[in-house]
């Protein structure tokens, strides 16, 4: 979790690979657009920043959190390097969150853990609606510039490994 001090967007750009030559997939949830578009737009601004290709990225809408884990998976067979999962979960007043953000979690890990291609999870899980503002471009940054980040990062590291 973000703290004072944290900013999800703070990162040494001259320890990121270029990006030139790798593909990216990113799945963005339609639930809370207005957090997960800003999400999409600090992922989206960052892989092109460091050198990806406009047409080396590809964008899938789903509707909500929980369908991240099946876009994902489909986003894995189409030879990206990297998927990105964006999405946001606010708690209310059930247990619903508790279900959502425990299942999106773990079926991305299952992805990361079965598959070959790296999911970065940029899910926000976050008990209020102002959280969500402050990690998606606001006063913490934005969650999606470091899932971005970790991205790229990972799929040198698949190349590599």
């Amino acid at each position: 979790m973000a703290t004072k001090n944290q900013n999800l967007s703070a990162y040494d750009k001259n320890t990121i690979p270029n990006a030139k030559d790798l593909r990216f997939g990113i799945v963005v949830s339609e639930w809370n657009s207005n957090i997960t578009d800003n999400l999409y737009e600090g992922a989206f601004n960052t892989l092109i920043e460091h050198g990806a290709l406009p047409d080396n990225i590809f964008i899938w809408h789903v509707p909500g959190s929980y369908e991240l884990i099946y876009g994902s998976k489909k986003m894995q067979e189409h030879q990206v390097d990297a998927v990105i999962a964006i999405g946001c979960v606010i708690q209310g007043e059930t247990k619903h969150f508790d279900f959502v953000c425990e299942a999106v979690a773990n079926g991305i890990k299952d992805l990361n853990v079965i598959h070959d291609t790296p999911v970065i999870f940029c899910v926000l899980t976050d008990n209020t609606m102002q959280q969500s503002i402050d990690r998606s471009g606001g006063k913490h940054g934005n969650k999606g510039v470091e899932a971005a980040v970790a991205a790229i990062k990972m799929a040198v590291l698949r190349q590599e490994a």
